[in-house]
């Protein structure tokens, strides 16, 4: 038996093998169906034999959702809806964690108009807006945080957490990565602030610190938090997150009590860098996604500089398998805690070759999980055959614009569909 099948501990969650599914935002929303929403996805995983599922980005308040999709667990009634489906997912043999976050400065309150129209305070912030993103932000209100609103904030994160482990949650995730707040905080590209969260990296990951102090103060000490650490590419002649300063990131995140960490290549802009594969042309093709963006942004420049966006993220960021081995490989030999492994691992020989090569600890796939919900039994049975993936990103504007999480390439669902 490979290591694969083999069982793992992260905190105090003991995961039945090492691949798990990677967060990706589901299009549940908050609504009375969320925990139905979810549990199409995840309970059939979970039967599959799926480790470990990552639930992806839930906001921590009321506004700040980067997607009208996004869940928002900002009241214990609202965690406490989603506790069926959790019991369900356990049900099935696999652990399930919640992944935290807000958009921060681009949360949806700052572009999608109809949202905009009603937002009841400002963007928040870790600094003013860059001077080149300003024209973006026109007529938008943006509040850099204060020092006790940063507080604030982390003991806001360790509340949601109490809440999820009442909802069954195994642990919490925090969404520090992809350009949100918590990144925003993170990256040099944004954070100019000048108290103890600005300036030196060590000052920069303080958040992250604070955060886990509150999960710990308000969940409990057993229970098990996770963090994602950035490696960032950026404009030319500007700061970012280097690859060295994400290995001291990492190990910052594991003084300050994560269980586990999971390092990723991400752009300072909320582009398609993240999920690398193809330039999602529906926004522009496709007469029900054009209709959406027209609705969610009216102007436009605003549609322009999100098609511009999306374009140049594909164009410049194109599939590659284990896209992030190196990061990974590095900061595995930095670390004691669990490394997760994601990004452009799609086959059981992918898998493997991590797991056998002592480059990380769980291995997660995302995206495919929409095309085939039982992937976990055939990587774990270790069928290499084609995936239906064809990593053409045409979910991302799905998942932009709020529509449930599923593959919207029409080849790859003639393909999934069961023959006559």
């Amino acid at each position: 038996m490979g290591i694969l099948h083999t069982s793992i501990r992260v905190g105090g969650m003991v995961v039945r093998n090492r691949l798990y599914r990677a967060p990706v935002l589901e299009g549940a929303g908050s609504g009375p169906d969320a925990a139905e929403v979810y549990a199409r996805q995840f309970v059939a995983n979970a039967w599959a034999g799926v480790g470990l599922i990552i639930q992806g980005s839930c906001c921590v308040s009321e506004e700040g959702r980067t997607s009208p999709g996004m869940s928002v667990v900002a009241s214990r009634e609202q965690a406490m809806r989603l506790a069926p489906m959790v019991d369900d997912v356990h049900h099935g043999g696999a652990q399930i964690v919640l992944q935290l976050g807000h958009g921060g400065i681009f949360a949806m309150e700052g572009w999608h108009e109809p949202y905009a129209s009603s937002r009841q305070g400002p963007l928040l912030a870790a600094s003013p807006v860059p001077w080149f993103l300003r024209p973006s932000f026109a007529g938008v209100p943006v509040h850099v945080m204060t020092t006790p609103e940063v507080h604030d904030l982390a003991r806001r994160f360790g509340m949601v957490a109490a809440w999820a482990r009442h909802a069954g949650y195994d642990g919490v995730q925090l969404g520090s990565a992809n350009a949100k707040l918590l990144d925003q905080f993170l990256s040099p590209f944004y954070n100019r602030r000048t108290d103890d969260f600005g300036g030196s990296l060590r000052n920069r990951a303080r958040i992250l610190e604070v955060i886990r102090r509150e999960v710990s103060d308000q969940a409990g000490d057993d229970y098990p938090c996770m963090v994602k650490v950035p490696c960032e590419t950026a404009l030319p002649l500007t700061r970012r997150t280097t690859f060295v300063e994400a290995l001291e990131l990492a190990r910052i995140a594991e003084e300050a009590g994560f269980d586990a960490v999971t390092p990723v290549n991400v752009s300072v802009f909320p582009d398609t860098t993240l999920s690398r594969g193809g330039v999602p042309n529906s926004l522009w093709r496709n007469r029900s996604m054009k209709a959406r963006l027209r609705s969610a942004a009216p102007s436009r420049v605003r549609r322009a500089t999100i098609m511009a966006g999306s374009y140049v993220g594909g164009r410049r960021a194109p599939f590659q398998p284990v896209w992030n081995r190196e990061l990974i490989t590095a900061v595995k030999r930095q670390v004691t805690v669990p490394v997760l492994a994601v990004g452009g691992i799609r086959t059981a020989g992918e898998v493997n070759e991590i797991l056998d090569g002592g480059n990380a600890d769980m291995v997660g796939i995302g995206r495919p999980f929409y095309a085939e919900p039982d992937l976990s039994a055939r990587i774990l049975g270790g069928d290499d055959g084609p995936r239906l993936c064809r990593n053409s990103n045409l979910c991302v504007p799905a998942q932009m614009l709020g529509m449930k999480g599923t593959c919207y390439n029409p080849a790859v669902r003639r393909a999934a569909r069961p023959p006559a």
